[in-house]
C-alpha cells in the first residue's frame, strides 16, 4: 500500500486491474485501518478516474453474494448520497410508489454514512427484515412488489471498510460505487449522483453496459430530482435537462424537501407521505422521482409517469406495498 499511496500522492492514476486488485486486498484484510483511511482520503481530494471506478466496481461485483431476480425484471432507484442536502428519504419512498404502480423494484441501500438517515436506517426502524435469502426476497417482490437489498448482507468484502467509513462520516468513493453494485444486477436503473462530473462518468460507464438507465443530477446539487430547479438526465439514448414543468409541476423551495433530524423523525416523514399525510412538496418530489422510474420501465413520458406515480400514492397502493413488506418481515 505504501507504494500505491506514494503514487497517488504524486497524482498518478491507477489502471482498472490495479484498482481491482487493491479492493480485493482490502476485502482480504491485507491493509490496516490507517492505510485504508489514507487510501480513501486521496479520493476525497482528487477526482476518481473512470478506470479506477470500473476496477473498484468489478471487484465488488465479483466478491458479492449474487441474488437472481431476473424473472421479475426489476428496477432499482438508488442515489449515491453525499450531496449534503439532508433531504428526507426520497428515492426509498419513490421505490414504494413505483412498486405501488405495478413496477417490480429491487431496492439496494445501506445505513447513512454522510447523512443522518440512510435507506436502511428508515427501513429497519419501520420493521423491515434484512435478508440475503433468495426465497424470501422473491416472496417480497411477489407479494409487495419490492424487496430490500441491504448492502452489508451482500458485500462481505466491505466489512473492513464499513467501520472506517462510519468514523470518517464523509462521502468517499464508496458512495459513488453504491448504485453500481446492486447484487441482483438489475437491467433497469435510476441512479442519482451528487455531481455533474460524476453523472458524466456514470454515463460513460453505463453506456458500455446492457442496462436501461437514467442517471440524474439536479444542477443545484441534489442526487435526485429535487424540483428546485433543472435536472440533468443522461439515459441510454440521450442527454437532456428536465424541468418541474415536464412533470406538470412548478419549482419547489429547498426548505420544503428537508429531511428529519433523526432516524425517528425521518421515519415519521416516510410514513406520513405513504399515509397521505405528506405535504404537497413532499408528495410531488417523491412522485417525480418515481415517475422517472415508471417512465424508464414503461417507455412513457415523465408527465405520464407522474400520473401513474400520483395514482399509486393517492390510492394507497404504495402504502400497501410497505404494509405487505412489514407483514413478511414479522
Amino acid at each position: 500500500m505504501k507504494t500505491i499511496l506514494n503514487r497517488l500522492i504524486q497524482h498518478e492514476v491507477l489502471d482498472k486491474k490495479e484498482s481491482k486488485e487493491i479492493l480485493y486486498k482490502i476485502a482480504d484484510g491485507q491493509y490496516n485501518t490507517s492505510q485504508i483511511s489514507a487510501f480513501l482520503t486521496v479520493y476525497m481530494m482528487r477526482s476518481i478516474s473512470i478506470k479506477e471506478l470500473e476496477g473498484f466496481r468489478d471487484a465488488l461485483l465479483e466478491l458479492c453474494i449474487h441474488i437472481n431476480l431476473d424473472e421479475f425484471d426489476p428496477i432499482d432507484l438508488c442515489g449515491t448520497g453525499g450531496d449534503n442536502k439532508d433531504t428526507f428519504n426520497i428515492s426509498t419512498l419513490a421505490s414504494f410508489v413505483t412498486a405501488g404502480a405495478g413496477i417490480k423494484v429491487a431496492k439496494h441501500g445501506n445505513y447513512g454514512v454522510s447523512s443522518k438517515c440512510g435507506s436502511s436506517n428508515v427501513m429497519e426502524y419501520l420493521g423491515i427484515k434484512f435478508s440475503n435469502d433468495e426465497g424470501f426476497l422473491k416472496k417480497c417482490i411477489e407479494k409487495a412488489g419490492i424487496c430490500i437489498l441491504h448492502a452489508p448482507l451482500f458485500h462481505p468484502a466491505m466489512k473492513n471498510v464499513a467501520p472506517i467509513r462510519k468514523e470518517l462520516a464523509v462521502k468517499t468513493f464508496f458512495n459513488m460505487l453504491g448504485p453500481m453494485v446492486n447484487p441482483s444486477f438489475p437491467k433497469n436503473q435510476i441512479v442519482g449522483v451528487f455531481s455533474l462530473e460524476l453523472a458524466r462518468v456514470y454515463g460513460y460507464i453505463y453506456q458500455n453496459s446492457n442496462k436501461n438507465f437514467n442517471i440524474i443530477h439536479s444542477l443545484d446539487g441534489y442526487d435526485e430530482v429535487s424540483l428546485t430547479g433543472s435536472t440533468k438526465l443522461i439515459s441510454n439514448s440521450k442527454e437532456e435537462l428536465i424541468e418541474p414543468k415536464d412533470f406538470g409541476l412548478t419549482v419547489l423551495n429547498k426548505e420544503e424537501i428537508k429531511g428529519g433530524n433523526s432516524i425517528e423523525s425521518s421515519a415519521k416523514i416516510f410514513f406520513n407521505v405513504l399515509s397521505g399525510k405528506g405535504t404537497n412538496a413532499q408528495n410531488q418530489v417523491v412522485c417525480a422521482n418515481s415517475a422517472l422510474a415508471i417512465a424508464t420501465k414503461m417507455n412513457i413520458t415523465p408527465k405520464e409517469g407522474y400520473k401513474k406515480a400520483e395514482e399509486s400514492l393517492v390510492s394507497g397502493n404504495a402504502m400497501r406495498s410497505l404494509i405487505s413488506l412489514q407483514k413478511l418481515s414479522s
